[in-house]
C-alpha cells in the first residue's frame, strides 16, 4: 500500500458550509522605480499565485501571511498588519470537491530572498511587474485587486 505524505497545510473543516479563510502575502519590492511582485506556483496545478495559507489560531492574519511567504517562496521581509484587499476563489480539496476560499491580502516588503526554503522543490518563484502579475494569475478577483494596485493614483 503506498504511503501518504504527511499534510503540510491545515485543511478547512470538512463539514463547514462557510467559506474557508486564508491569508496571503503580496510580496513586493521597488526595482528601477517600478513596483515588482513575487509570485509562486501552486503545487498541483502550477498556476501563478500569491503565497497563502489557512488561518491558524496562534498567528495573527498578517503573521500567517509572512509565514506562508517564507515557507512557499523563501521570503523574509516586513509584513504590514493591515490588509490591502481580498479575493475569493474555488479551491480543489479531496475527491474533486471544491470549497470557496476568502483570502485577505497583506503587503510584504521583501528584504531578502533565501536560496533554500521549505517548499523550494515544490514551487517556482518569479518577479512580475504589477500589471504582468495580474495577467499571470487565474483568479478573477485577484486579477482585479492587482490591476487596482497597478493603476496610477489619481
Amino acid at each position: 500500500m503506498p504511503r501518504k505524505a504527511p499534510p503540510s497545510k491545515r485543511k478547512p473543516p470538512r463539514e463547514s458550509p462557510s467559506p474557508g479563510r486564508q491569508y496571503a502575502a503580496l510580496p513586493f519590492a521597488e526595482r528601477e522605480g517600478q513596483t515588482m511582485v513575487l509570485l509562486v506556483t501552486s503545487r498541483e496545478t502550477r498556476r501563478w499565485v500569491l503565497p497563502k495559507g489557512w488561518a491558524e489560531k496562534r498567528l495573527a492574519p498578517h503573521e500567517l501571511a509572512a509565514k506562508e511567504a517564507f515557507e512557499e517562496a523563501g521570503i523574509l521581509g516586513q509584513v504590514m498588519p493591515e490588509a490591502i484587499g481580498s479575493y475569493a476563489y474555488l479551491k480543489r480539496v479531496e475527491h474533486g470537491r471544491t470549497v470557496t476560499c476568502e483570502v485577505e491580502v497583506f503587503p510584504l516588503k521583501v528584504e531578502r530572498l533565501l536560496e533554500d526554503w521549505p517548499e523550494k522543490s515544490e514551487r517556482e518563484r518569479r518577479w512580475f511587474a504589477m500589471a504582468e502579475a495580474a495577467m499571470a494569475v487565474d483568479e478573477g478577483d485577484l486579477v482585479t485587486l492587482l490591476l487596482r494596485l497597478a493603476a496610477p493614483l489619481a
